[in-house]
């Protein structure tokens, strides 16, 4: 498809990322925003004291619950939910049925439909269908990643097909049917009063080369996918009712698509089927906007989160929203990483929101980032219940980068250079280069200790022979600590020594297990045997 190049935050880069994700992405993302400008930010192991006035849903691993604390008070967060959304509001979002009368209350769009629960049979069900003009929607009560959902259901013969596929089939007995609204489907994401990032989400699918097979095709788009950090755990997955989705039009998974041609692989917009996220913030006309940000305040407490809606194209703009869901604990990933249009920057949103006083404060964003996985480690591994992390160093951040050329492999001088670094209380990282050399990154606050560290470089002659030293600007991020790196041929290469070394060590047992059961059989070994039978009696 068509689509402008995708702007990414420089200060939440894939690299910066590349630790959290699927939900942890969303709850990285905002912690990382509050730890940036100075906040104390603390993560927990599981649902604590702390947490008893915030809804949680099953919390099965770290990563989800933390704490960002400024000098006068704590507010607690799991995911991208934080404790100023009311739990009654929480409760009320996830209630379908409940959302409807909200929103009616409020003269709001949304869909026509009914809730059945699970007594009420498939004959009851289609008879109450009847006041609701066709094409309809069957969807679970609570659901979520468009499991259940069928769409555009045309007539009584395929809603009773479907109630079949959803009730009996996939056991998801209550089910509410609605109207079907025609129209684009977006996301918009509020906090407080205004609509801070939208996103219009577009159903997976394939373009065309006029030589790969549609099986192809999807192949080279999850190949894409990968390199998105929120894609990359949404991969299009090919199962019976995709399967039959592009047959319906025709092709199967061998068919050759013209160039240029798209073909839609499902109707259903849920990225995690696969579905493409396309910023559409500055496109989106300000009166739906405030559509969404209407519904979001008509459930009391509901202070921000997520609204999917449809804009159906034949009405006047002012009456073209229909509000489908409201999400109180969204994903973010989407909007942070579209593949195409600008990303909206809603952690910080979220963090303006909580903390309005650090909006202005001075912090180069695009310099530091925390270790996600050695901060969690010691909740992942029971240690402990809760870990602070390392703050956030306060100014302006300078770094730079040098490369040292001569006999530097040393891992011994690495660590040292380690020591170097806190000693000038800057945060570093060497990388190995495959030709010989090291390449250091270092940076800090204090823009003359960054500069003596290349007098550190030289500190350690026994265990290293310095050349030459160049020096230059870096500008990438950097975790706080200080990381020692191999380039990725090296790290390559050392696994597959590693691969070998494992390889050696089996072929060295095999034969050393074959040299013993032919020992065994040997007619030495027999023919002293009763003198071991001898020996063992009188041991």
């Amino acid at each position: 498809m068509n689509q402008t190049q995708a702007e990414w935050l420089p200060h939440l880069t894939s690299e910066v990322v590349a630790d959290a994700r699927g939900w942890n992405l969303d709850a990285y993302a905002v912690a990382l925003e509050g730890w940036r400008r100075g906040l104390t930010l603390e993560w927990y192991a599981k649902h604590t004291d702390e947490f008893k006035d915030i809804k949680t849903w099953f919390v099965d691993e770290p990563g989800k619950l933390f704490s960002l604390r400024s000098d006068d008070r704590t507010h607690y967060f799991f995911r991208t939910r934080g404790d100023k959304v009311t739990n009654d509001a929480v409760e009320m979002s996830a209630d379908k049925e409940q959302t409807k009368q909200y929103l009616a209350n409020a003269n709001i769009a949304t869909p026509t439909g009914y809730e059945f629960k699970e007594n009420t049979s498939d004959e009851e069900i289609m008879a109450a269908v009847e006041a609701i003009e066709y094409p309809v929607v069957l969807k679970p009560t609570d659901g979520s990643f468009g499991k259940g959902v069928i769409t555009n259901i045309k007539n009584v013969e395929e809603l009773k097909n479907a109630l079949v596929i959803v009730r009996t089939e996939q056991n998801i007995r209550n089910v509410m049917i609605e109207q079907h609204i025609p129209g684009e489907e977006y996301r918009v994401y509020v906090v407080g009063d205004q609509a801070v990032a939208a996103m219009n989400r577009i159903p997976a699918n394939i373009t065309g080369d006029g030589s790969s097979s549609i099986r192809q095709l999807i192949g080279i788009k999850n190949e894409a996918r990968k390199l998105n950090p929120r894609l990359i755990s949404c991969l299009i997955q090919v199962d019976a009712e995709m399967k039959g989705f592009i047959e319906s039009q025709g092709y199967t998974l061998d068919s050759v698509l013209k160039k240029e041609e798209t073909l839609f692989l499902t109707n259903k917009s849920n990225i995690s089927l696969g579905g493409d996220p396309v910023s559409v913030t500055d496109e989106l006309p300000q009166e739906v906007k405030d559509t969404a940000v209407s519904a979001l305040q008509a459930i009391p407490g509901l202070v921000h989160g997520a609204v999917d809606l449809i804009v159906d194209s034949r009405k006047v703009v002012s009456e073209a929203a229909t509000i489908i869901e409201l999400n109180a604990t969204a994903q973010l990933g989407g909007l942070l990483f579209p593949v195409a249009g600008k990303s909206s920057d809603v952690p910080a949103a979220i963090i303006d929101y909580y903390f309005p006083e650090t909006k202005d404060v001075n912090v180069d964003k695009t310099k530091l980032y925390f270790d996600f996985v050695d901060v969690l480690s010691p909740l992942n591994s029971s240690s402990a219940k809760s870990t602070q992390v390392t703050p956030m160093p306060k100014g302006k951040v300078y770094s730079k980068k040098y490369t040292v050329t001569g006999d530097v492999q040393n891992m011994g001088y690495h660590m040292g250079l380690r020591k170097q670094a806190f000693e000038r209380y800057l945060s570093g990282l060497v990388m190995k280069q495959e030709n010989g050399d090291i390449e250091v990154v270092v940076a800090g606050t204090d823009p003359a200790m960054v500069d003596d560290f290349k007098e550190g470089l030289l500190e350690d002659p026994e265990r290293a022979e310095v050349e030459s030293i160049q020096e230059s600007q870096w500008d990438s991020p950097m975790k706080v600590g200080f990381e020692i790196r191999a380039d990725l041929k090296t790290q390559a290469d050392d696994i597959s020594k590693l691969i070998q070394d494992i390889e050696l060590t089996e072929h060295a047992l095999k034969q050393a297990e074959y040299q013993q059961q032919n020992f065994y059989k040997s007619l030495s070994w027999r023919a002293t045997a009763p003198i071991r039978w001898i020996g063992n009696i009188f041991k």
